[in-house]
């Protein structure tokens, strides 16, 4: 079967890693899955148009009831749909988008979770369609470049100290856009760098929205003990995340981080903001640390910091979770198994 699989590619980000992901399992199956850009269409008449044709696609796929789901409403042949996190979070609360989605919903022949409370997120604002609503939560696999240089990607940040190894980086791995919040825990985390110069933060990831990368840019500059670092490869991304002192999430929306889910798997305590999309990963003093302000991350920071038990509790408990339940070959399977209902008369 040759499937259309549509979704937000914005190079570098969970949305577009993700769908490689589930790409690679379908087409693990024996299926042909072409991956397109959700960019790449003006309108559900385009989408609809290019299903129609004779031997292209006899199924489809997409990730986000509305960006890439929207797509697929004037289309005859079969599809599913994987929640993408800000379209139950955040897109549902525009009237005219959450109609358009439940019309999505309504038509496809099954939808993805990566959560059980994103799944009655979508209960209760998309109506009753929660037979048709799967939960699988994201597979995890990381893969570090073995050259990686430590000292060397500190100073092309700008972070110069002779005790580097000293050093207590905090790590906030997110493309440059407002749901990702990165300017949220600047101001405190700098008051707290002017006490002790070995805590440092770095913000890595794309530059996504031009007007925002602008004013962390400029935030950055005048803030003391905070860098910018330039995006890195995936397998950089994560010997980069392995050196850090903790990993920190500080979104106000989430579907499922994989940054904090890599950073458990890497064996890197996890600090995340307190909103539904990481409580349901990170449970807090067991897997990781919830903050709901800044001057509460500063203080869960400093406990990281002092109660060296604690850490080593996060980093157990979190490589446990992430084996028990972000296993690649069961999301492999589960993909594989729904991918063949849509085969089905």
């Amino acid at each position: 079967m040759k499937i259309l699989f549509i979704a937000c590619l914005s190079p570098k980000t969970g949305n577009h890693t993700t769908a490689e992901r589930i790409r690679s399992h379908i087409e693990k199956a024996g299926h042909t899955c072409e991956l397109r850009d959700a960019a790449e269409f003006r309108s559900p008449a385009e989408v609809a148009h290019l299903l129609s044709q004779k031997h292209t696609f006899e199924a489809a796929l997409a990730i986000h009831l509305f960006r890439a789901g929207r797509l697929l409403l004037e289309t005859q042949v079969p599809f599913g749909i994987i929640f993408g996190g800000t379209d139950i979070n955040e897109d549902v609360k525009v009237e005219q988008r959450r109609v358009v989605m439940e019309q999505v919903l309504l038509k496809a022949r099954f939808a993805v979770a990566f959560s059980d409370s994103l799944k009655k997120e979508a209960e209760v604002f998309l109506g009753s369609q929660s037979s048709k609503i799967y939960v699988q939560p994201q597979g995890i696999h990381t893969e570090v470049v073995e050259n990686f240089c430590w000292t060397d990607f500190l100073k092309s940040t700008g972070v110069s100290c002779e005790r580097v190894d000293d050093l207590r980086v905090f790590l906030l791995v997110c493309g440059l856009r407002r749901v990702k919040d990165p300017l949220y825990l600047l101001q405190v985390f700098s008051e707290w760098h002017c006490e002790n110069p070995l805590n440092v933060f770095i913000i890595i990831g794309p530059k996504i929205d031009p007007v925002l990368t602008c004013e962390v840019e400029a935030v950055v500059q005048r803030t003391a003990g905070v860098f910018l670092a330039q995006e890195r490869s995936q397998q950089e991304l994560h010997a980069a995340v392995r050196r850090c002192f903790a990993l920190v999430n500080s979104s106000v929306s989430e579907g499922m981080s994989a940054a904090i889910l890599e950073a458990m798997d890497l064996g890197v305590p996890v600090l995340a903001r307190d909103i539904p999309g990481n409580a349901a990963v990170v449970q807090h003093e067991v897997t990781g640390l919830l903050y709901s302000s800044p001057q509460e991350f500063v203080h869960q920071s400093q406990r990281l910091v002092s109660d060296g038990e604690l850490r080593e509790r996060l980093v157990k408990n979190g490589k446990l979770y992430l084996e028990e339940h972000h296993s690649l070959k069961r999301e492999r399977e589960t993909y594989q198994q729904l991918v063949n209902t849509l085969l089905e008369a």
